[in-house]
């Protein structure tokens, strides 16, 4: 109801319009090589079938079927949208005749051939109705489900393409091959039966030489699963070739760089709420397309529960929408925390002014905002420089991904962490090679990066470039042992005169100065600590920070983390939770007649013990429903109530039965056996 709420849902539209096509795009880059790897292995195939030469008739003699085994992960939930995308690249660049097979829809070898020849000729195929028939409607003619039919389908579509004007064949030919492969993609390998696919090989092998098919299993697991579902006479007809897609886990690497730490976009997560996101990709489903579908719900939950997400936007609009703030929004403004900390670390005439004069508060809000777009620029390119140096150090004490790093950054002042000093005194150690080679990087970072701050800090990191090339030529000057005491310490061979030499080159060492190279890696990483200590300070630690990120881990783990007990209690024990009916309102642990019956029986089976009469239950039951019906004068009237009661008792304990409260106990035939105890 805030006057702003339209333009508060237009900024979260147009931000979500904008982080959606940075994701296709992103998964188009990902899947982009998988893809051409694909392309080129139909090529390959079709080629061989085109030109009908002896590699080719050699298969067409031994009947294999040019197979690819797509390796997509264990992430099932992504491969949806993978096997769209492929589809559209097929029909876009090799053949119109692609048929996409799940095992659901092909519990039988008639239901495979109507699902494949429907979605090749381009029709309707209710499998249901067509149960005891081995036919498709195509335009008006009934044709059999059978491999002859779709092999003079297939001659008579590629007939009429050849028959076509020359402008036309020009035109097709330019996006599609002559001759189109017919590519049959079976989504889920592993869910469909054996014989299926044993029959459907079988029967395509016979056929190969007069149509040019190509299978493309979808395989979650292992290639071995091809192996163990087909016996070796049927596996041996499939020329199989192995691809490999992107893990799940670089995949959403590569999301979390382009879409959280990038500066791009105004909308930010905090640690927490991260945390839950990976949590759930990591120990649930390892599906990035539900981590981008939170991160959508995210934003929602932002634009929803926060009146100044409005400023939620980039810094040219946001500094526009602050001269229309009207005076509630800058009391909603004054209110937040980071910013009376802002206010209370100011003299006290300029407290006053931001406390009461709007038009002073609007300036210092379009100052704040710029500085933290600022902050965000600064701050994602020194933690990929950090990132660099901690990502080659032993056991990762800050962790190995960029996005452990992120919320150790996050969470609090990661130069005060214990993993921090740990990894300072690892990189303290690092070789000349190495250290040469990340500085490098660095400079490559800072260049790129959008800060404006980091012109001084190029110049000192290629100057540390620089003393390590000169150092290059003194490196053999300086030796850790004198060869003079090596060789003294080889002529005396008595115990005496070998404990003399031993501590005194070890009162030596510690006596010995730095060499110049151990000198310059600790200034370098020095120079790195004091730029963490400058730019990486946590974001809830900068003023007006609530309006861009979103923290409120405890609503989006509601929201996604599934309580089907809690839910179902609460849906149970109090219905207007959930329908909103005034009348199902109830003081207590009282039971109101007009609830669910269901509702009813399970507050009652709350006050029983371990076993449960059902006459007694009944009774009850019935007492709560006619409660306020009153006594019945006419005994026709009162047995058809009974009657019905009885019916409406047996369906609700059924359907507690099958929630699973309740199982029929084999102690008693009249009882039932609770099977939930304690509360939520």
């Amino acid at each position: 109801d805030s006057e702003d709420t339209e333009l508060r849902f237009v900024t979260c539209q147009s931000l979500w319009n904008q982080i959606k096509s940075e994701t296709e795009q992103i998964q188009e880059d990902l899947n982009k090589q998988l893809f051409d790897n694909l392309v080129s292995f139909l090529r390959r195939s079709h080629s061989d079938f085109q030109e009908k030469t002896t590699k080719w008739t050699c298969q067409m003699k031994s009947r294999e079927i040019p197979t690819a085994a797509l390796v997509l992960g264990v992430n099932v939930t992504d491969h949806d949208l993978t096997f769209r995308s492929l589809s559209e690249v097929l029909q876009n660049n090799v053949t119109p005749y692609i048929a996409l097979l799940e095992a659901k829809d092909c519990p039988g070898i008639k239901n495979l051939m109507q699902k494949l020849m429907g979605q090749l000729m381009n029709c309707y195929i209710d499998v249901d109705s067509l149960e005891d028939e081995d036919y498709v409607q195509v335009s008006q003619n009934r044709i059999r489900c059978s491999m002859t039919s779709l092999i003079n389908w297939y001659e008579s579509v590629t007939k009429k393409t050849d028959s076509e004007t020359p402008s036309k064949k020009r035109t097709s030919s330019s996006r599609h091959w002559q001759s189109p492969p017919v590519v049959v993609i079976f989504k889920d390998m592993e869910s469909f039966t054996t014989k299926v696919l044993q029959d459907f090989i079988v029967i395509s092998s016979q056929h190969i030489g007069e149509l040019p098919l190509v299978l493309i299993f979808g395989i979650a697991t292992s290639p071995m699963i091809i192996h163990s579902l087909l016996p070796h006479s049927v596996s041996s007809l499939l020329c199989i070739e192995l691809f490999q897609s992107l893990s799940c886990k670089e995949h959403l690497s590569t999301i979390i760089d382009k879409l959280i730490l990038t500066a791009q976009f105004p909308f930010k997560l905090s640690e927490k709420v991260l945390q839950v996101l990976i949590n759930i990709f990591l120990y649930h489903d390892f599906s990035v397309q539900n981590f981008i579908k939170g991160f959508q719900l995210c934003i929602v939950e932002h634009f929803y529960s926060q009146p100044l997400s409005v400023l939620c936007c980039q810094l040219v609009d946001a500094k526009k929408r602050v001269n229309s703030l009207s005076r509630d929004q800058c009391e909603n403004i004054r209110r937040l925390p980071s910013f009376r900390r802002y206010v209370e670390s100011q003299a006290s005439e300029k407290q006053i002014a931001l406390l009461t004069a709007d038009s002073f508060l609007k300036e210092i809000i379009a100052k704040l905002l710029e500085d933290l777009q600022v902050y965000h620029e600064n701050y994602v390119s020194v933690l990929r420089c950090l990132h660099i140096f901690t990502s080659s150090l032993p056991k990762y004490p800050l962790g190995k991904q960029i996005r452990e790093l992120h919320c150790a950054c996050l969470e609090n002042r990661v130069w005060e962490t214990e993993e921090y000093e740990s990894s300072l005194q690892l990189a303290r150690m690092l070789n000349k090679s190495d250290l040469v080679t990340m500085l490098q990087q660095c400079v490559e970072i800072f260049v790129s990066s959008s800060g404006k701050e980091f012109g001084k800090t190029i110049e000192k990191l290629k100057e540390f470039l620089t003393q390590f090339q000169t150092l290059e030529a003194e490196a053999f000057q300086e030796q850790d042992v004198p060869v003079s005491s090596q060789k003294e310490l080889q002529k005396k061979t008595d115990l005496y005169h070998l404990q003399k030499t031993l501590l005194e080159l070890k009162e030596s060492r510690r006596s010995k100065k730095l060499t110049k190279f151990e000198m310059l890696r600790f200034e370098v990483v020095d120079y790195i600590d004091s730029l963490v200590r400058n730019y990486l300070v946590p974001a809830d630690q900068k003023t007006l920070h609530e309006i861009v990120y979103f923290n409120t881990a405890s609503i989006l783990r509601g929201h996604l983390n599934a309580a089907p007990r809690i839910a179902l209690h609460t849906a149970l024990n109090n219905p207007y939770c959930y329908l909103k009916n005034q009348a199902l309102k109830s003081d207590g642990g009282s039971i109101s007649n007009k609830a669910p019956d269901i509702c009813i029986v399970y507050k009652l089976h709350l006050e029983c013990g371990r076993l449960i009469n059902l006459v007694d239950w009944l009774e009850a039951f019935s007492t709560v429903v006619m409660a306020v019906e009153g006594p019945k004068a006419d005994a026709a009237s009162s047995d058809q109530v009974d009657d019905i009661i009885h019916a409406r008792f047996i369906r609700a304990v059924s359907e507690l039965e099958l929630l699973g409260f309740i199982k029929p106990s084999k102690q008693k035939t009249d009882h039932v056996a609770r099977l939930t105890w304690g509360g939520c």
